[in-house]
């Protein structure tokens, strides 16, 4: 049973997801824009059998409180403080594996940053840490809004906030859109309509500048500590490139990698997928230690599905 609960922090309700039983290993589920933690909401019941699942959403997204930018900066620096002191603070997690997607690549690796010694592993879903991975969906926000914010550059972005695009970053790349539940729009859409929605957002926008310019310490990172990773990859993701899931080898040579024929939500199409590859995963990988041969790894590194 998937539990719907929040805790005050800083003055903000924090809402978040749970499942599972507090002494298996625990895994952080991180979402991206411009969903919430409704993304996981077939992936947590899923897990539930292996893992104490846990699954927040940030200030401005989903069922967490929204105040106005006015009175709470909206960046990365601040979600990951939020996001830490719920996990470490409020719910007493002293070791945790991380799935990230999308925004939760900046939430998670500001977190291990500061506390390598919390993060067991990782699950990176369409998640950039590497210039490569960037697609030309970015070219406005590199070239005119991150060095020039202002009324004229931030046009363009709010159609970003609306159905059309709304809709189009769920869809594009889906193997096949019917299967695509719009429940994932309506509900990014509620969240969106709430008061001052679109100046948080294009906050964060604008401070997603910063994200980049930290890739080199998330590189230094994972070359140090070298977490056990997972890459699950939506090929099709019309933001993030196959070249993003790659990357990551680069940097910790034993992770695996699956791209899936599918687009950026890649848990709408290939839940039994992903779950099937997390779990044996950390079965193999971090609770027994790997224990397929290096050609065995090889063979199984990268799995291109459809």
């Amino acid at each position: 049973m998937v539990m719907h609960r929040s805790k005050v922090i800083e003055g903000l309700k924090i809402f978040y997801r749970e499942a599972g039983d507090p002494s298996k290993p625990a895994l952080v589920l991180l979402h991206g824009f411009p969903t919430s933690s409704h993304m996981f909401r077939h992936l947590i019941p899923a897990l539930a059998d292996r893992f104490h699942v846990i699954a927040p959403d940030y200030p401005g997204f989903g069922l967490s409180d929204a105040p106005s930018p006015g009175t709470f900066h909206y960046t990365f620096d601040k979600l990951a403080e939020i996001t830490e002191k719920l996990l470490v603070d409020e719910l007493g997690l002293r070791r945790f594996g991380l799935y990230m997607q999308d925004y939760g690549g900046p939430v998670g690796f500001r977190i291990a940053m500061r506390h390598p010694e919390l993060v067991e592993w990782l699950v990176v879903q369409n998640s950039n840490a590497y210039e490569e991975g960037f697609s030309e969906f970015w070219n406005h926000l590199r070239q005119h809004y991150w060095s020039n914010p202002t009324a004229e550059t931030e046009a363009p972005l709010r159609g970003l906030l609306a159905l059309d695009a709304t809709r189009w970053i769920y869809v594009h790349g889906a193997r096949d859109q019917e299967a695509i539940s719009p429940d994932n729009w309506i509900v990014d859409l509620a969240s969106l309509a709430r008061p001052e929605s679109d100046r948080i957002q294009l906050d964060l926008f604008y401070d997603y500048r910063t994200n980049v310019a930290l890739y080199p310490s998330w590189q230094d990172y994972l070359r140090t500590h070298k977490p056990k990773t997972l890459v699950v990859w939506g090929k099709n993701d019309p933001v993030f490139t196959v070249e993003g899931a790659q990357a990551f080898r680069r940097d910790v040579p034993a992770a695996e990698i699956q791209l899936l024929d599918t687009g950026h939500f890649a848990l709408e199409e290939d839940l039994d997928t992903i779950v099937a590859s997390l779990k044996a995963f950390y079965s193999r990988e971090v609770q027994g230690g790997g224990r397929l041969s290096p050609a065995g790894r090889r063979a199984g590194i990268e799995a291109v599905r459809g």
